[in-house]
Order: C-alpha cells, then structure tokens, then sequence
C-alpha cells in the first residue's frame, strides 16, 4: 500500500473512532429573491435570520436578495434556465405555467411533499401552486380583493349589492366630486369579483378561453348599469384615482386588495368588510381573484435538498405568524390564523374571511395571452367605443388565436 495512502486510511479511522467526521461537509450557500418592501422586508428578514440560526453549525446559511416587482419575473426567465440567478424565489402563480413550458425554471416539488405539509395550507392556495397536477411551489401568501370603507361616512357596511347601491347613491355627488364606491373596474382583474361571481372568467375548466361566455357578459351589463344608471363610480378610474378620492373623503367605499392599505392617509378611521353578496347573481358573494404567492425552487439550484428545507420552514406556522403580525402579509398557512394576535386582528380576519369564495388567478401558460385582449375589452365598453357582447366577442377571437399559434409551436 502507498504509504501515503496508509496514513490517509489510518487518520480516517481516528477520526471516525473519535466521533469526527473525517471530511467536514462543504458549507451551502442559498440565495433568495423576493419583491419585498418596508415592514413585510424586515418581517422576510427576521424569518430568514431564524433560520439560520437554527442551521448554526451546520454548513448551511441563506442570504436574501431583493429584486424590484416590476423586473423581477423578467430576471428569473432570463437568468434561471441558464443556469444563473439564485435556488429559491418568491412569486406569485399567474406565471408558473408559462415557466413550467419553458423548462429548466422551476423544480416539481412532488417528491418532496408529504400529506401533512399540504394539509397546514389553504386548500386553493396548494392548487394555485399545481399545475397539470404537478405541485411547484409550496404557498407562502395570497392576496385578494375586499371591501375598504371610510368609519367617517359608512357606519354600517353593505352586504349585499342592494345595500350597496342605495347606499352608495346616497353618497354621492358628481358635482362635488363625491362617490359612493371607487374601484378600479375598468381593469380585467379588478372586475372579476364580478365576473366569477356569474359564473364567467378566463378559461373553463379544460383550459379553453371563454371571454365571450353568458357570464361574463351579465358581470359588465351589471357594470354597465352601476356606471351608466346608478352613477356611482367614478369616470376613468385608476389605483392613483382610488387612492386620491379616498384620502380626500370623496370615497366612502374602494374595492382593493391589502396593498391599497399602505396608501391610505393618516387619520382617516378605516373599516374593512368582506365583499358583498349580489342579488342580480342570486345572492352569491363576489368571488374576487386570488393571487398567491409561492416559494419556489429554481431548476439550476444545485442544493435542492436544502433548498426545501428552507422552503418548509418559511411556510410553518410560526414564520406564517412573523410575516403576518410584522409584516402585514396574509399567510397560507391555516394553524396562524388560530392564534389570538392574528385572530384579534381585525384587517387579517376579513382577508381570512375573504379569502373563502376567492378563486385562484388562473396560472395556466396562456393566462399571459389574456390580459392585453381582456383589458382592452373592458376599455372599449367603459368608453362606449363597443357594446359588451361585440367588445367580448373581439377579445376572445384574439385570445383564441393568440393560444393556437402558442400550441403550434409547442
């Protein structure tokens, strides 16, 4: 035997006789990036430094990098399948179909996820994070659309769009520039707390479009009849309108999401309710879209194994109760939403509340097909250029072919 080889082997069984490993393992470095701004940044952090301190010793450390929202999606499609860009990621689900038929993105997590880690989610939080039966992502939050009112103006909060309406008009004077409501219902995503509470939206359950469909169609003649009849919205609305009339006190109700909080001047006394039910639907609640954010594993990551582990532990519960009393997010995480801070919380009981009828954004590949046809229907009816049914008609003649040249190619 080589002489050197021989001490090799008799310093190995020293080591091992010891109790030492005789190899020390290499240490893991991970990398993050989420969007995260302000509170929900420094909630991010926290969890991320508990973490690691629970790996202490270990090998195993994660740094975060944060990308700003507007490039973000950008940088993981052009970094990631080549090999570049960080092992974990934060985003939500209306892109994961479209990385997922890209390849070389985003790693199936199937493998990995046992009943008991599915089970400590909101159910449609896991199917926004399944695609073609296929698990991406665990969820980490999600987002929907509720109702937001001024105290000062709104003493008792509408449940029903009966309610609504009377009240609304009550409140309103175009002259002064005073609106019952103020939403942005203009736009595709704003407006499908009505769409999916008729039963429409963007694709049926096989993946077909279906713009144009009878329930779609009723959602924007009811729009129509709220613009046109009752005259309770504004003209041209916008999210820098909405913000401007309720700050100003000429908005008692905005329809919005837990974003629209932040922007909310100081001093104004602040309610929130779930959306109200709508008679013309035969009192089903408005049903608004929900977005959910899920932490991801890249392709290119060379340490999945640890990547999960990591995966796993932001989404637990006791991270969950960090991002949502610190941070201000809406966890997935059902166990949170038992604990006496979060359940006396009254801004995260009606998201929690709210979140019951949302419906999961669609995170199929042709979901990016749909936007720029859908929000250019809904501009033409808001602006009489076309009536419903011919603006509809347009947009999903669009959208159909837009998808057949996208399946050619496939």
């Amino acid at each position: 035997m080589n002489p050197r080889h021989s001490r090799l082997v008799i310093c190995m069984a020293l080591a091992l006789l010891c109790g030492v490993s005789a190899v020390a393992a290499p240490p893991i470095e991970l990398v993050v990036w989420h969007s995260y701004r302000g509170g929900e940044a420094a909630a991010f952090e926290k969890v991320v430094a508990a973490y690691n301190a629970a790996k202490a010793g270990t090998g195993v450390k994660v740094t975060t990098l944060p990308v700003p929202y507007d490039a973000f999606a950008d940088k993981i499609t052009a970094a990631v399948p080549r090999g570049k860009g960080p092992d974990m990621f934060i985003f939500a689900q209306d892109r994961l179909g479209g990385w997922v038929e890209a390849g070389k993105t985003i790693e199936p997590i199937d493998f990995y996820v046992d009943q008991a880690t599915k089970d400590r989610f909101l159910t449609t939080t896991v199917q926004a994070m399944t695609y073609h039966g296929t698990i991406y992502a665990l969820p980490f939050n999600y987002k929907v659309i509720t109702m937001v009112y001024n105290k000062k103006l709104v003493t008792k909060p509408p449940k029903t769009t009966g309610e609504l309406v009377q009240l609304a008009k009550s409140l309103t004077d175009a002259g002064t520039g005073r609106f019952g409501v103020a939403y942005w219902y203009s736009n595709f995503y704003y407006h499908a707390i009505l769409m999916n509470t008729f039963g429409g939206g963007a694709f049926d359950a096989s993946g077909k479009p279906i713009l144009n469909c009878d329930g779609n169609i009723k959602s924007l003649e009811l729009l129509t009849k709220w613009v046109d009849k009752d005259k309770f919205l504004p003209a041209e609305p916008s999210t820098a309108l909405v913000t401007a009339l309720f700050n100003d006190g000429k908005a008692a109700i905005v329809f919005s999401g837990p974003w629209f909080l932040g922007e909310i001047a100081k001093g104004i006394d602040v309610g929130l309710a779930p959306l109200p039910t709508v008679d013309e639907a035969g009192g089903k609640p408005m049903q608004p879209w929900m977005t959910v954010e899920g932490v991801f594993i890249a392709a290119g990551s060379k340490n999945k194994d640890a990547a999960y582990d990591f995966v796993k532990f932001v989404t637990d519960t006791p991270s969950a109760k960090i991002m949502a009393v610190e941070g201000r997010q809406t966890p997935a995480n059902k166990a949170v939403y038992l604990d006496p801070q979060v359940v006396n919380d009254p801004t995260l009981r009606v998201f929690r509340q709210q979140v019951e009828v949302a419906v999961p954004m669609p995170n199929l590949a042709e979901m990016s097909m749909m936007w720029t046809p859908a929000s250019s229907a809904m501009a033409a009816i808001v602006q009489k250029s076309a009536t419903v049914k011919d603006a509809l008609d347009h947009a999903q003649k669009e959208v159909v072919e837009a998808v057949g040249l996208l399946r050619k190619r496939q």
